[in-house]
């Protein structure tokens, strides 16, 4: 495995995520189908992880996505405008009134609680994104002279919806590729989005081709067998154990057959309770295997968990910081963003670095 060759600083961003800016309903302590009222949040897969760069890590960063032109896509703006990630790739796409030609996306998510496993319920259907088709992002002058980032991240739910959103991540990659920017790819597997397009099949034959053309690869145990068809030995069906040695022959398995990854990270988590997970990660870079051992966390709001780790390890990567360093702060980051309601990080700098120092929860004031 080569090493990651981060670009010079000459480049107007950080890191460009590609996918779905979605507008989340949240009933909180409550249930969707006996809700009376709902906070709302932005959120999306990929876009989480620009958010988080931006917010909790101080990096530029930017969103390639397409919204329906109504008062729902401008409050979605509005939430990405909030969070501080560039909106200069956005584009709009006009609104028949009613949302039969195109829309906006809707998740509505319950975080869970104790016995009560967190659960969602997506309305987005023929949103504005899922029609988006190559050559409607000038590729060339996003990654060329003009613009370039330092890192760009697409992932499996961008590329679960539609069979033109894949053919964009490719087209996307390839011109990454071209100028020189690392790659990075969440497999984020979400069997709503495949069941009716063909299931893991159709999945495991998306994901094969795309993982072929990436640098940085995130996932979960169920991501990689659900979507390479790579099982894990030892593992539980309710995954309550996780044997390590599992864990690294799925890597080592995974880096064989695509021999183009420079990093594999797989996050590593039991569930408890929807309260109460162990959570670490385990990564393999330039043939090496980092394991950040499990710790047990308490959890308000799961969603975007990982995310978050990817965009803590990402910064880590683009800090040069190294492999070790860049594993913990994804799990620091990830916990963090679990502690707090909604997809996106509200963590700081300060509170990730005090987590991988080992730092205790005692008030600071």
């Amino acid at each position: 495995m080569n090493a990651i060759l981060i670009p010079d600083s000459s480049r107007r961003w950080d890191c460009l995520s590609l996918g779905e800016v979605m507008l989340r309903l949240d009933p909180g302590e409550g249930r969707i189908h006996t809700a009376r009222q709902f906070q709302v949040w932005e959120g999306g897969g990929e876009y989480n992880v620009a958010r988080g760069l931006r917010r909790c890590f101080g990096l530029r960063t930017a969103i390639a996505a397409v919204l329906a032109e109504n008062p729902v896509g401008r409050l979605v703006e509005d939430f990405i405008l909030q969070g501080g990630v560039d909106t200069a790739l956005l584009k709009w796409i006009p609104y028949d009134g009613v949302g039969r030609a195109v829309r906006n996306g809707l998740n509505f998510t319950e975080r869970g609680y104790g016995v009560r496993a967190a659960a969602g319920c997506s309305d987005r259907g023929n949103t504005a994104i899922s029609q988006v088709k190559k050559g409607d992002f000038d590729w060339d002058w996003i990654f060329g002279n003009q613009n370039a980032t330092k890192w760009f991240h697409t992932g499996g739910i961008f590329a679960a919806l539609s069979a033109s959103t894949a053919e964009v991540a490719v087209e996307a990659m390839d011109a990454a590729r071209k100028y020189g920017t690392p790659v990075s790819y969440d497999l984020n597997y979400r069997d709503s989005l495949w069941k009716s397009i063909g299931g893991k099949a159709k999945a495991q034959e998306v994901n094969r081709e795309i993982v072929r053309k990436i640098d940085v690869l995130f996932g979960n145990e169920e991501d990689f067998s659900a979507m390479l068809g790579v099982q894990i030995k030892g593992v539980s069906e309710d995954f309550d154990e996780l044997p390590i040695a599992g864990y690294e022959e799925m890597l080592r398995e995974v880096a064989a057959a695509y021999p183009n990854l420079k990093l594999i990270a797989s996050t590593l988590r039991t569930a408890h309770t929807a309260s109460r997970n162990a959570w670490g990660a385990i990564a393999l870079y330039e043939d090496k295997i980092v394991h950040v051992p499990q710790l047990e966390i308490d959890i308000l709001d799961r969603v975007g968990g990982g995310d978050s780790f990817a965009s803590g390890l990402i910064y880590g990567m683009l800090a040069n910081q190294g492999i070790e360093w860049a594993v913990k702060c994804g799990v620091a980051h990830g916990a963090l963003a679990m502690t707090t309601p909604g997809d996106t990080s509200m963590a700081t700098l300060a509170e990730v670095e005090r987590i991988i120092k080992g730092g205790s929860a005692r008030i600071t004031r």
